[in-house]
């Protein structure tokens, strides 16, 4: 049995990463400031899930990355086999609105993690970060592609992180896989990204703000997969970026709008919007890295994804229909 720090730990990505780890035998330490950037509540939910386990299967500790008197406190009290940093600021929008607290926690709160863990001797570390930052390179996106031209604030941080991360590998021997992120969707789903408030617009009859015509496509991938995916990442590689991400053919909002109405046996309403300078139009990765390096592949097709999402916000009625959009 392995011990995990799991950053994030109340987050969307990184609930599911610490239930995998959990269910394969590991214990698991997670830490999450449980910020208010959207409805506590869902976090909350997402945690009560962990805590339904033991304390010698997990922990929860309610602090803050960018403390580093909490990180020096949980360093030294555990002996960690590796670390898995899914706490960030995400969305590229609020990035705009916000960009000091996406640098201070994407960045500054992963070079807090990397010094402990070379103080500590911890090797090896698994950053998430994100698709956003292939904005501008031609399709399908592979990993050896230039990331210099980063188009947010949110796309900068997770640059920043990534460099560090690098930094700290040939410096301290740490073991770093970088995972970047395709559009992750699934049941309790973060309610800032589209198919979460897509459902909940639809099935209360409010318009859906879309952003240009609808056709932007994106690569979903389905929560489980990506946790499946991000746990592959603790085997040893040196330092490697690797793609997780659907591989398929992108899907456009239109046809999730298509699929969402389906399912919920309503009609949307549209409220057409200008496409957004800092949104990407399309994404579509390129995923035979992490096939070829750590044996993964996406499992969940996006009918069954799609059905799960939806399944999970009708069954938490009238409670998941509450839930504050950021």
């Amino acid at each position: 049995m392995a011990t995990y720090l799991v950053t994030g730990c109340a987050g969307f990505i990184a609930n599911e990463v610490a239930a995998q780890l959990i269910q394969a035998g590991h214990k698991v330490i997670g830490i999450d400031n449980v910020n208010d950037y959207y409805d506590v509540r869902l976090k909350e939910h997402r945690l009560e899930r962990l805590q339904s386990h033991t304390p010698e299967q997990f922990e929860l500790v309610r602090g803050d990355i960018e403390d580093i008197a909490t990180l020096r406190e949980l360093f030294d009290g555990n002996q960690f086999d590796g670390v898995l940093n899914l706490a960030a600021r995400a969305g590229v929008r609020y990035s705009m609105e916000n960009p000091h607290v996406y640098m201070t926690t994407n960045a500054m709160g992963s070079l807090n993690l990397l010094e402990q863990m070379q103080q500590h001797g911890v090797k090896k570390y698994v950053l998430a970060s994100t698709s956003s930052l292939y904005a501008g390179q031609p399709m399908p996106f592979v990993e050896t592609l230039p990331v210099n031209t980063p188009i947010s604030p949110y796309a900068a941080s997770k640059k920043a992180a990534e460099a560090m991360a690098y930094a700290y590998h040939h410096l301290y021997d740490i073991d770093v896989s970088v995972c970047r992120y395709f559009t992750v969707y699934g049941p309790a789903g973060r309610p800032d990204m589209c198919i979460f408030r897509f459902i909940k617009w639809i099935d209360e009859g409010t318009p859906i703000e879309l952003f240009g015509d609808g056709e932007q496509s994106r690569d979903f991938t389905y929560v489980s997969d990506i946790a499946a995916g991000t746990i592959a990442a603790l085997q040893p590689v040196g330092y490697e970026v690797v793609n997780l991400g659907g591989g398929g053919t992108p899907v456009s909002l239109n046809t999730i709008i298509s699929m969402l109405e389906e399912r919920l046996g309503k009609k949307a309403k549209i409220e057409h919007k200008t496409f957004h300078k800092a949104d990407i139009k399309i994404t579509s990765a390129d995923i035979s890295k992490a096939h070829d390096l750590l044996g993964w592949t996406p499992q969940v097709e996006l009918d069954e994804g799609i059905d799960a999402s939806v399944n999970w916000y009708l069954e938490h009625q009238p409670w998941s229909g509450q839930l504050q959009l950021p």
